[in-house]
């Protein structure tokens, strides 16, 4: 019952409120307050409208924010008593709660203050004239009233439409300010927007427009300064044409590139490239058209409807553009920094580019690299399975040069470090090239084709991705995985061929025996028959002699039962020389080390084992003078009786002069089999064993060449003949030429002493052959003895004489050996390498040398 009373009473209070306002405005007019009046009930309709409406008003819903403006306005208006009356009865209607109560109060507040506005805003008009601005047509008022002519003449004033504005502007003064902006914007450009929009768009695909052209001056489109447009959009229009200026770059450098006169000096990571950018500009052409679809469309004014359908202004174009133009950057950027590069230096410039945090430009620089890098993981691809280097326009990281079959592995193929992009690894990048070098290493030095079937297998193993050669960038895993497997494949394969078919194991031991003279045998024989032949001036020595003289000393030692094909490489090598050098300078040993053994056995390594097989042979001859030696000097060679008739005096010089020759025999023994015993084992046998060792764990020939230069680098640097021991050698030498003047020495000395004994021998019998025969006729009163004294005096002199020049001889090689030796055993505890310093505590174990050296 409550609820159909409230219902009844707001249409009562509806018309209330019209009639008191109807009544206030037409104090003249009795007619209009009638509620019969066609004027009354208009307005009646109206304001039914008004609140039937679902207009929603442009204010936030806040009651008290309302109230307060309201209070503002009446008391800027000197109306302070208002202000307190109002703030009073707002106060009450806003605490009133409970059934009867409003509960929409700003709303309320809202519509009264909409309503004074308008009041105010009319108070020079007729009483009729809130109809007017409230937007009623001549229909709705009806025919003939006197409130027509004043709709006619709002009409008349541009407020028509005001049905939409009725909450907001009584006056509709946003309208007023739109029309007014519309012919403001008209009189201040000279062209309208569409046509800039039209010439922005020809700008961006590099093609001049009515007002937009290319200036080669200012290197870029811009508007003729001619053209009247405000600051903002000449600024805006400046900014857009920026994409036509780097499209203009990017399609340059495409058809430049794309020429077939250019396609030599581009390559093809540089087609791959333009394909690229090519593939990019057809989505941007794509999005061009849509803009010039859009921008047939005109431009709606602010205040009118935009229900015209999709149109283009220069905001819009800029929103649009924002992506390409980013994306246009790049691609110039990328454009300007590879003007002067090809292959893999492109690739890693573009690479560079790709390092950016922005999601956009991350995925735009991923897209491009794919086709990009598409060629070079292609070439990769090709090299680390097939071995082939099909690189036309010099684009691969990875080079080859003709070169001899024995330097193919070590000079054949490089790598060129400016072509290596810098997303490849250079660890990566020196496992592909290895690959691909073991690969042609099999197919043309060591005529294998096995690697055919390993390379099968690894296609198989990689997978569909593999075989596809599915290989792009960002892909780094995949990449590594097929280098890695063909790697360790080939490399396994190619040691296998090196190992057991070239039998290099076998070969290494060869030279370490006969080069490094580790067959104790067969270098002894070698060195007692050739011995003679060598003590001959060098120029007349013959080498076919000499090589028959190395097959006998084969055939007589444990060397015959070496593999012929081992056996058959050794050979007689006398090398250059010059007046008064003796065969012993000249002469060598040789091992012919054929492919693929001559990439390890180099003419470089070759000549370091000649130098160690010099320095060996030197010590051995040295050694072998000793021992030649030693046969003479043996105690029983010398027979005391013989020197029994010699005076006293000469006996004493002869033993003192053996026992000085021995002696000094002994401290040179010493010195060159502790000497010895230093380069034969713990300087050949120890860095063999260490290059056993290194061959077991070698992984490619690379590891084997390193271990055998490890092996060789050991034995020349132990051996004394290092860039730093040269003084230390020098010294030796001198010691060596030293020992050979003493063996010459000991051997005159020990013929003196046997002529002289045989002639002691002769002269006993001839004197006593003599004695028998003139007994008779000589008289008992003459000496018997006085010719046989005159004999033994003239050889007790000669024998004196010889004992004393021998004795001086003597005792100056041993006093040059002292010095010599105590230099050169001085020098040992300064030198680097620490095996030299085990070989000073073997010449000097009990500290002789340090006690005798002068302080």
């Amino acid at each position: 019952m409550d609820d159909e009373e409230d219902h009844q009473k707001l249409p009562d209070l509806v018309k209330e409120l019209i009639l008191r306002l109807i009544s206030q405005n037409n104090n003249n007019t009795i007619d209009s307050t009638n509620p019969n009046s066609s004027h009354f009930q208009s307005s009646l309709r109206y304001a039914h409208r008004i609140l039937s409406s679902r207009l929603t008003p442009s204010v936030s819903a806040d009651a008290a924010a309302i109230a307060d403006s309201v209070k503002r306005r009446l008391a800027t208006q000197g109306r302070s008593s208002d202000a307190l009356s109002f703030a009073d009865l707002y106060t009450k209607f806003a605490s009133k709660t409970g059934p009867g109560s409003v509960n929409n109060k700003w709303a309320v507040v809202y519509l009264l203050k909409i309503i004074s506005e308008d009041r105010k805003n009319t108070k020079n008009l007729d009483t009729s004239i809130l109809l007017p601005n409230l937007g009623l047509s001549d229909a709705q008022l009806g025919k003939g009233s006197s409130s027509g002519s004043r709709v006619s003449r709002g009409v008349e004033k541009g407020w028509n439409n005001g049905v939409w504005l009725v909450a907001k502007d009584s006056e509709n003064r946003r309208e007023i300010a739109f029309r007014e902006f519309v012919n403001l914007v008209k009189e201040e450009n000279e062209v309208s927007e569409e046509v800039l929009v039209r010439d922005v768009i020809y700008a961006c695909q590099g093609v001049d427009g009515s007002y937009v052209k290319f200036e080669n001056d200012n290197v870029g489109y811009v508007l003729s300064d001619f053209v009247k447009v405000p600051r903002a959009t000449r600024t805006m229009v400046h900014k857009l044409c920026e994409l036509g200026w780097l499209f203009k770059k990017v399609t340059g450098f495409i058809s430049r590139s794309m020429d077939r006169f250019s396609a030599e000096d581009v390559g093809t990571v540089g087609q791959a490239f333009c394909s690229a950018l090519q593939d990019e500009l057809t989505e941007y052409y794509k999005l061009l058209a849509v803009l010039e679809a859009q921008s047939s469309n005109p431009i709606p004014l602010v205040s009118e409807s935009a229900n015209s359908g999709n149109y283009l202004s220069l905001r819009r174009l800029a929103v649009w553009l924002a992506e390409p133009i980013v994306k246009m950057r790049l691609m110039a950027d990328l454009v300007e920094k590879c003007r002067v590069l090809r292959g893999g230096a492109m690739a890693g410039a573009i690479h560079l580019h790709a390092q950016h945090g922005d999601p956009l430009v991350h995925e735009f620089m991923r897209r491009l690299l794919q086709r990009v890098c598409s060629p070079l993981f292609e070439m990769v691809k090709r090299w680390v399975l097939e071995g082939e280097l099909e690189d036309i326009f010099a684009e691969f990281f990875i080079v080859g040069q003709p070169v001899k079959v024995e330097s193919l592995w070590r000079e054949g193929y490089r790598l060129h470090d400016v072509m290596l992009p810098s997303f490849i690894s250079p660890s990566l990048a020196q496992r592909i090239l290895r690959t691909g070098k073991s690969i042609n290493f099999l197919r043309v030095c060591c005529e294998d084709r096995g690697w055919s079937d390993a390379a099968a297998e690894i296609a198989t193993n990689i997978g569909a991705t593999a075989r596809r050669g599915g290989f792009r960038y960002g892909e780094t895993d995949t990449l590594e995985s097929l280098v890695d497997e063909a790697a360790k494949r080939i490399d396994k394969h190619l040691l296998d061929v090196i190992y057991k078919r070239y039998k290099f194991k076998e070969h290494c031991l060869a030279i370490k025996r006969y080069l490094l003279l580790g067959q104790g045998d067969f270098v002894q024989y070698l060195m007692d028959i050739v011995g003679p032949e060598l003590s001959e001036p060098a120029n007349t020595i013959s080498s076919f002699k000499l090589s028959g003289l190395l097959e006998t000393a084969i055939r007589a030692s444990n060397a015959q039962y070496d593999d012929h094909d081992i056996l058959d490489r050794l050979r007689v090598k006398m090398m250059p020389h010059e007046s008064g050098d003796r065969g012993w300078d000249v002469f060598s040993l040789e091992y012919d080390a054929r492919v693929p053994l001559d990439t390890v056995f180099t003419e470089s390594v070759m000549a370091r084992y000649l130098r160690i097989f010099n320095f060996l042979w030197k010590l051995r001859r040295v050694e072998h003078a000793l021992i030649g030696a030693w046969k003479t000097m043996k105690p029983n060679c010398i027979t005391s009786n013989s020197f029994t008739r010699l005076q006293h005096a000469v006996k004493m010089q002869l033993v003192s002069t053996l026992r000085r020759c021995q002696v000094l025999w002994v401290e040179i023994n010493h010195f060159i089999s502790n000497l010895q015993y230093y380069i034969m084992f713990e300087v050949l046998e120890v860095s063999w064993s260490n290059f056993l060792s290194e061959i077991d764990v070698a992984k490619d020939l690379d590891d084997l060449l390193a271990a055998h230069e490890k092996y060789l680098h050991s034995i020349v640097e132990k051996s004394l003949l290092g860039e730093l021991s040269q003084s230390l050698y020098k010294s030796l030498l001198l010691i060596f030429d030293l020992i050979l003047r003493f063996r010459s020495n000991a051997d005159r000395l020990y013929e003196g002493i046997h002529e002289l004994q045989t002639r002691i021998s002769e002269s006993s019998v001839s004197s006593r052959n003599q004695s028998k025969s003139r007994k008779q006729l000589v008289d008992k009163s003459v000496d018997q003895g006085s010719w046989i004294a005159d004999g033994r005096k003239a050889l007790t002199q000669r024998a004196g004489e010889f004992l004393r020049s021998m004795g001086h001889d003597l005792d100056a090689i041993a006093k040059e050996y002292s010095s010599l030796e105590e230099e050169f055993i001085s020098q040992l505890p300064v030198q680097q390498h620490v095996d030299l310093k085990f070989l000073f505590f073997r010449l000097d174990f009990n500290e002789f040398y340090r006690r005798v050296s002068p302080k």
